[in-house]
């Protein structure tokens, strides 16, 4: 019994039509799970924004149109904005006493330290040192 050409093609086009569907259910979800972690990546102390950019970037390709990729976009460029502005403010070094301009605020300055003696720090002894390994030779 042969099987005519006609029939086949609307039943492998059916059958392509639904495998195309699910990749598209596949890929949706991938790319919602991604759009999830880069707005939960942006809400890290220091996110990376290269991850962060190509996640809302997948979710843009994959078509999602939500108020989600709108969010994580405005995070994306508000860290962006914060990292920019808060550049070289560092909180690690000890901010600058000012300078003194003038002889008398200079010897002001230094017979003030001169009546203060200042306190030794307490001495302790220093640890000892482990001997060095000896190197092998090869």
């Amino acid at each position: 019994m042969p099987i005519e050409a006609a029939l086949i093609k609307p039943v492998v086009d059916a059958l392509m039509s639904l495998f195309r569907q699910g990749e598209h259910v596949q890929l949706q979800r991938h790319a919602e799970a991604a759009l999830r972690e880069a707005i939960r990546e942006l809400l890290l102390a220091n996110p990376d924004e290269n991850k962060a950019a190509a996640r809302i970037a997948i979710a843009r390709a994959a078509g999602i149109l939500s108020e989600d990729i709108v969010l994580a976009e405005d995070m994306l460029q508000k860290h962006r904005a914060t990292k920019a502005r808060t550049r070289g403010k560092g909180t690690s070094h000890k901010s600058r006493a000012p300078v003194a301009t003038t002889d008398a605020a200079k010897s002001a300055a230094t017979s003030k330290s001169a009546a203060k003696p200042t306190p030794k720090p307490a001495s302790k002894p220093a640890p000892k040192k482990k001997p060095a390994a000896p190197k092998k030779r090869s």
